[in-house]
């Protein structure tokens, strides 16, 4: 029996409250979302990027096909946000401090960063997603956030496909060189020059009729499609350059 549909709402709120923080946190946000922002700008025009597709876009040359809902690991955020900065994504952030100064960074690069997370104000994040892919707008989710545990994907992307009867997608990008943070997401920032290389899984499509079931499979497929893709990325990044993954164009 399918299950009600508390997954997407099918307007939106009129507006999304805000968190408030204190003096000191937003001076804190301010300098972090200002220096994450100055590092990607900075360290990003060196990298050397290439893409790969399980299932090739339409046109071949396309670096991202819409609208697509896109999962990755938090801990590719970096090498994600130089990427894609220029195309508009929408990306659902969390609402905590994390949350915070991620969606300030990532709006300076020309994001959309949609607040909400799997336990604070996820329906809300889900009903501002949909309403993106409706104006042809692909979203992403960082998807074992906002603090884990790594590499266990949610559920969110799943409930929004089957809402929005569009498809799900998974994407890795691994750096052959990076400073590794040691926070909860081993966060990579990756070193001047590096290779780069993006994976992007075949796409996965849930039936709008979905029952639990099989939406509890359809979550077991986004989670193999991420595993997939990173396995596949780590260990074909030193290629980058070579005839098999050439230099996307700057």
């Amino acid at each position: 029996m399918r299950s009600s549909p508390a997954s997407v709402a099918p307007e939106p709120p009129p507006v999304f409250a805000s968190r408030r923080f204190s003096l000191r946190q937003r001076f804190f946000l301010w300098a972090i979302s200002w220096a994450g922002y100055l590092a990607i700008s900075l360290i990003g025009p060196t990298l050397r990027y290439s893409i790969s597709w399980e299932e090739p876009p339409s046109p071949s040359d396309a670096i991202y096909e819409k609208p697509v809902i896109y999962s990755f690991w938090h801990r590719a955020v970096f090498a994600s946000a130089w990427l894609w900065r220029r195309i508009g994504f929408a990306v659902m952030v969390s609402r905590s401090f994390d949350g915070e100064y991620i969606a300030r960074t990532i709006e300076k690069l020309g994001f959309a960063a949609v607040r909400g997370s799997s336990s604070r104000g996820g329906a809300k994040a889900l009903i501002g997603l949909r309403r993106q892919l409706e104006n042809d707008i692909s979203v992403a989710f960082t998807i074992d956030g906002p603090r884990g545990p790594k590499y266990v994907a949610k559920p969110g992307p799943v409930l929004l496909s089957r809402a929005s009867g569009l498809p799900m997608a998974a994407f890795f990008v691994a750096s052959s060189d990076a400073w590794v943070l040691k926070t909860w997401d081993a966060l990579m920032i990756p070193k001047p020059f590096s290779k780069v290389l993006v994976r992007v899984s075949a796409k996965i499509r849930v039936p709008t009729d979905a029952d639990d079931s099989q939406m509890a499979e359809f979550h077991r497929q986004l989670q193999t499609a991420l595993e997939r893709v990173t396995q596949f990325a780590e260990e074909h990044v030193m290629k980058v350059g070579s005839a098999e993954f050439p230099l996307l164009k700057s």
